[in-house]
């Protein structure tokens, strides 16, 4: 069973950046699917983005391309989320998530209950 702890959150101002991170133990890291989600003051937990355990398969929430990247170092059981041109709306706490995939896997998913393993979160604010 792997455990998460994310890092990297706090406060920063409009049309910054941050880099969150993520790392993975208790579990061989290679063997994840691992995603992002986001949830805003009042609103549910929404889907930022997931890399696939290879990292050949990439997805996105629409909203959010070309500002957000996601990257993972298996060699350090750690992912990634690059934040740039950050604006009010990406304040939320951010959780990293795990899946088990198979060995050839690509698969990527959008939807919350398809992650088995959750970190406790970091806030990031971002002040306008």
């Amino acid at each position: 069973q792997v455990q998460l702890v994310e890092s990297g959150g706090g406060l920063v101002q409009a049309g910054g950046s941050l880099r969150l991170s993520c790392a993975a133990s208790g579990g061989t890291f290679s063997n994840y699917l691992m995603a992002w989600f986001r949830q805003a003051p009042g609103k549910e937990r929404e889907f930022v983005a997931a890399l696939s355990r290879g990292g050949g398969s990439l997805r996105y929430a629409d909203s959010l391309k070309g500002r957000f990247t996601i990257s993972r170092d298996n060699a350090k059981n750690t992912v990634y989320l690059q934040m740039n041109s950050l604006n009010a709306e990406d304040t939320a706490v951010y959780y990293c998530a795990a899946r088990w995939a198979t060995r050839y896997s690509a698969a990527v998913y959008i939807t919350e209950n398809e992650y088995s393993y959750w970190g406790q979160g970091t806030q990031v604010t971002v002040s306008s």
